[in-house]
């Protein structure tokens, strides 16, 4: 075809390089927006609703300043910790202001046809809803002035270690050829870890939330769980940085894996209490959506089923079963479990991903012509008499693995540590006792005898012959 015959909207221009692709740049940006609206609405609204009434506000915060808070470190220094060229250290990237310039924006980024900014926005979203995840484990008791300092912190110096490391083509574990296709590591197994550990050192709920902690609202609980799982489309569909067939494998095998998961947990809840749990459903999409990120794009359709069946069953037990049975377990509050759904399925994804990954698959993925040593998993292995290449794969997933427990134990624990010389980490006790009205002075809800109903009661009475009384100790009638 000449160049007079092709179409003017797709002749290169100024404003529309030749190196760009619209239809990937489109994707992408979709992509990133769909992981957005995961974390702003989707997780506001579930731990806003899966908590006591009293937490709804603190919860629904505590998520939406994180959001805020990651985007602004994110393009001052974060991206380039991540992802940046000049490196720092062998896990990390140096800081700079590049994000922050204009001629760098527009820039063709390190992968994909698209500009750099489309690649900052795309890897923000992903880094703000790893510290929302952290969140669920605390919700409930963590001091908010504390919390406002340690997102920035852990950011800084967690995240951006795990993303170098495994995502950045200059990071040792991506030069070893770990397999973590969307996240499964750098995210949730990260995020469960640091979760969990910084749940130590803030410390358990109150004994009455601890043991009775009803969610205020299921109906929007499952509202922010369906926006979860539609937006997992791009978390997953995202990654392979064009809207190419690798792409929409990832794309269906997410939904497979999780629709598999949250029916065989339904069972086991159905087998085992004899209710079908509309919570234990939701926690059944999650730990499938978890387990199938780090393998989305590069395993088999029957693969992804077998990966829902069994992150459908092996986080239930050890949420159901071994959580009662450890003291460790039990002595830790980990408010929403992110241990089990997050931890638990990321580390079962990744070793999965270490034994069904298939080289073609992989092949496509990385965007590599030869090299059959490398990423192929330990299945394929022993199918095509490579075992020992199978074995390096399999021991190279348990590797990362081991480095993110690690470095999140040790990180997480020195942040808690440090904020507390300054900050208290968890909220006084009055704080405790009263939840939003206290901390925030506002309440998730104003109706029917809480909130403005009450205080207008409150002053109807007060001049005949009652004293008026605030909200707050209205709530010890409840």
């Amino acid at each position: 075809m000449s160049l007079f015959n092709v179409p003017t909207a797709l002749l290169p221009t100024d404003p529309s390089p030749e190196w760009l692709s619209k239809g990937d740049n489109a994707w992408q940006l979709t992509a990133g927006t769909m992981v957005g609206l995961q974390s702003v609405p989707g997780l506001v609204i579930l731990y806003g609703s899966i908590v006591k009434k009293k937490w709804a506000v603190n919860s629904c915060f505590m998520a939406l300043f994180a959001f805020a808070a990651v985007l602004v470190c994110w393009v001052g220094w974060g991206y380039q910790m991540s992802f940046g060229s000049e490196k720092l250290l062998p896990f990390v990237g140096r800081p700079g202001l590049a994000s922050l310039r204009a001629s760098y924006l527009v820039e063709e980024a390190f992968a994909g046809k698209f500009p750099n900014a489309t690649m900052i926005f795309f890897q923000f979203v992903f880094a703000a809803i790893t510290l929302i995840l952290i969140a669920g484990a605390l919700l409930g008791r963590m001091n908010f002035y504390a919390w406002m300092v340690f997102v920035p912190i852990w950011l800084t110096c967690s995240y951006t270690v795990g993303a170098y490391s495994m995502w950045c083509p200059d990071g040792w574990l991506a030069k070893m050829g770990i397999i973590d296709y969307s996240g499964g590591y750098v995210i949730h197994l990260s995020s469960g870890v640091a979760g969990f550990t910084a749940a130590y050192w803030v410390g358990p709920r109150e004994s009455k939330d601890r043991e009775r902690f009803p969610p205020n609202n299921i109906l929007l609980m499952l509202l922010g769980a369906g926006l979860l799982w539609m937006g997992w489309t791009g978390f997953n569909g995202g990654d392979p940085y064009m809207a190419s067939r690798d792409a929409s494998l990832a794309v269906l095998n997410t939904h497979v894996c999780a629709a598999m998961s949250l029916l065989t947990w339904l069972m086991l809840d159905i087998m085992f209490f004899e209710k079908p749990s509309v919570i234990g459903a939701t926690q059944g999409m999650i730990t499938g959506l978890v387990c199938i990120t780090p393998a989305a794009g590069v395993v088999q359709g029957w693969a992804a089923m077998i990966m829902g069946i069994l992150s459908g069953s092996i986080p239930w037990y050890t949420m159901m079963v071994v959580h009662k049975q450890v003291s460790l377990l039990k002595e830790i509050d980990d408010t929403m479990a992110v241990f089990h759904t997050h931890a638990v399925a990321g580390s079962l994804g990744g070793v999965l991903t270490g034994f069904f990954a298939e080289p073609r698959l992989n092949r496509i993925f990385f965007d590599i012509t030869d090299g059959w040593q490398h990423y192929i998993g330990l299945a394929y292995g022993l199918k095509t008499g490579n075992v020992r290449a199978g074995l390096r794969q399999m021991g190279i997933q348990l590797l990362g693995i081991l480095f993110v427990v690690v470095w999140n134990i040790v990180i997480t624990s020195l942040i808690c540590v440090a904020i507390r010389v300054v900050i208290p980490l968890r909220m006084s006790e009055e704080e405790l006792q009263f939840g939003d009205e206290e901390v925030h002075g506002e309440s998730a809800y104003a109706l029917w005898g809480d909130g403005e109903k009450l205080l207008e009661t409150s002053k109807l009475y007060s001049g005949h012959g009652f004293d008026e009384f605030s909200v707050k100790e209205a709530s010890n009638f409840r």
